[in-house]
């Protein structure tokens, strides 16, 4: 008897929790379909983003790849035209290829599970409205601010695409010239003659000279004694470039025998004689030096006189 009085509180209670805990009981027996389909829902929409993501990627490879090695074929055959030893620049064009895929390919991920998300949050009910707002006038807000980066970003985009320079160009930026040494999306750096690196930012460079891009000339401009026999003088130097273009040392950095363009100016007690040697691209400096050192040697066996400077004694 008294077993029964002591188990009889503890009947009620339990009574009393299953009372309580009843329409939450109810509630999810309701709402377990809709959980359980809504949990498959987002599981679906996580798997369609990643192999959406997976296949685009696949496909911009593809494409981006194909694009830039026509591009190399076509400059290929203009520079072999040109220049027959020239040798193809697969391993840039490869780079081109890489750096333009990688930022479509985040590009695309960004919009992919950006979508996948705000399709996530529509599955649980959320008003989207508010967040969509809020998020155009976030990226607003951030577009300009950040606007610099996007242009330094959209600018090295364009000069990949185009192939404007790569790493070891000799370009000239406006207040940079030099070696190339970076290519990046945001900045390009650059080695100039005294050793000082440059970090120019993609977005500020309004122009470029590449002077390394299928072929280069070395100019040339001796000035010559004005009391020399000019005719002479210029047939002194033809022998001399034609010399100098036969020899095996040179022969795989000029393109074409040097050409004498003939007087080019008259000024201070100095006639100048212009010589152009079209060379491979980046050995215009060297082919220049070596060609002023044999027009030298040559001049002075044929006892040309060069100018020098006159000076002016000032009158008091």
């Amino acid at each position: 008897m008294s077993t029964f009085s002591e188990s009889i509180p503890l009947l009620v209670g339990r009574a009393a929790v299953a009372a309580e805990a009843g329409p939450m009981v109810d509630w999810a027996r309701e709402n377990s379909g809709a959980f359980i389909s809504g949990a498959i829902s987002v599981v679906l929409i996580l798997i369609l983003a990643v192999v959406a993501r997976a296949l685009l990627g696949r496909v911009i490879t593809h494409v981006i790849t194909r694009m830039v090695n026509s591009q190399a074929r076509i400059a290929d055959g203009v520079r072999n035209a040109v220049n027959k030893s020239a040798a193809p620049v697969g391993a840039r064009q490869q780079a081109r290829a890489d750096t333009i895929s990688s930022v479509l390919r985040s590009l695309a991920s960004f919009v992919i599970f950006g979508v996948a998300f705000v399709m996530i949050l529509g599955e649980f009910g959320i008003n989207l409205g508010p967040i969509l707002a809020s998020a155009g006038v976030l990226g607003l807000a951030i577009g300009f601010g950040a606007q610099g980066l996007v242009q330094d970003f959209l600018s090295g985009i364009f000069m990949m695409a185009e192939d404007q320079y790569g790493v070891g160009d000799v370009v000239d930026v406006g207040e940079a010239v030099g070696t190339v040494e970076e290519v990046g999306l945001r900045i390009t750096k650059i080695r100039d003659l005294d050793g000082g690196l440059w970090y120019v930012r993609n977005g500020e460079i309004a122009r470029v000279c590449n002077m390394n891009q299928d072929w280069a000339n070395a100019v040339v401009e001796l000035p010559l004694a004005h009391t020399v026999d000019v005719e002479h003088a210029e047939r002194a130097i033809e022998r001399s470039v034609t010399e100098f273009a036969g020899s095996a040392e040179y022969d795989g950095q000029l393109l074409e025998t040097p050409t004498v363009a003939g007087v080019v100016g008259i000024a201070n007690g100095a006639v100048t004689v212009r010589i152009i040697a079209k060379t491979r691209p980046g050995e215009q400096w060297a082919v220049g030096r070596s060609l002023r050192s044999h027009l030298k040697r040559s001049l002075d066996q044929e006892g040309i006189d060069v100018a020098y400077p006159v000076p002016r004694i000032a009158q008091t």
